[in-house]
């Protein structure tokens, strides 16, 4: 039951981070949860010790590490980050 509640809330940080990116049209459903699951894990190693990550604050290190995901997949990509 865990792995489909994490699936769910990572595809909405996915998600979330995609419309702040401005990449939601370019990708979908699956690319979403991908980027929202390894945004969470690089948000929980990185963010979550400077923010504290228990409670609230762990999803929104998990969005903020998604956004940055998003952010240097953007810079390869482009070479610009949006």
């Amino acid at each position: 039951m865990h792995v489909i509640i994490w699936l769910i809330i990572g595809g909405i940080i996915g998600w979330l981070a995609s419309i702040v990116m401005k990449t939601n049209a370019q990708q979908g459903i699956v690319l979403n949860v991908v980027v929202g699951i390894v945004g969470s894990w690089i948000g929980g190693w990185l963010i979550a010790p400077v923010i504290g990550g228990s409670g609230m604050m762990a999803y929104v290190s998990a969005f903020i590490g998604a956004v940055v995901l998003l952010g240097i997949a953007n810079l390869f990509r482009r070479g610009r980050v949006r």
